[in-house]
Order: structure tokens, then C-alpha cells, then sequence
């Protein structure tokens, strides 16, 4: 199974790409995927509170993520 990880942002410079396609065995939790990115992109550990959209949807932690699915990591923002 595959998923395409997009990075936004500061996320974009820590892992050193804007578009990675993942293999994965089975469906994975947001919560997972999140503790599998930090092994693999120990930089993103600057931020550990990125936002995750899969599908164009805001996901929560137990949101599962399916092959095929679009999941972007967006950083925190703040602005006024």
C-alpha cells in the first residue's frame, strides 16, 4: 500500500522534499504515522505539533489513513 505525504511549509525544508510516497503494510493511525515520521525525519521533532489532513479533511489522532490516501503535514501557524 501507498500513501503521498505532502509537506507545507517549514515541514517542506526538514525533510528535505514537498512530496514522498510511503509504502505501508495496513491501514495506520495519524498517531502512528506521526512516530513513524519522526524515526524516519528526526528534524521534524522541532515541531511535534503539525497539523495532519488526509484527504483534504483535518484529521485527529485515531484517524486511520488507507492505501491511496493524501496526507498533508502542515506546520504550526500563528499570525494576527
Amino acid at each position: 500500500m501507498t500513501i503521498k505525504l505532502l509537506f507545507f511549509g517549514i515541514t517542506q525544508d526538514l525533510v528535505g522534499n514537498h512530496i514522498i510516497d510511503l509504502n505501508i503494510e495496513n491501514s495506520i493511525s495519524v498517531v502512528e504515522l506521526k512516530s513513524e515520521l519522526f524515526k524516519q525525519y528526526p528534524n521534524l521533532n522541532k515541531f511535534p505539533n503539525f497539523a495532519v489532513a488526509v484527504n483534504e479533511q483535518y484529521a485527529n489522532e485515531e484517524t486511520l489513513i488507507n492505501d491511496k490516501d493524501i496526507v498533508a503535514i502542515i506546520p504550526p501557524v500563528s499570525g494576527g
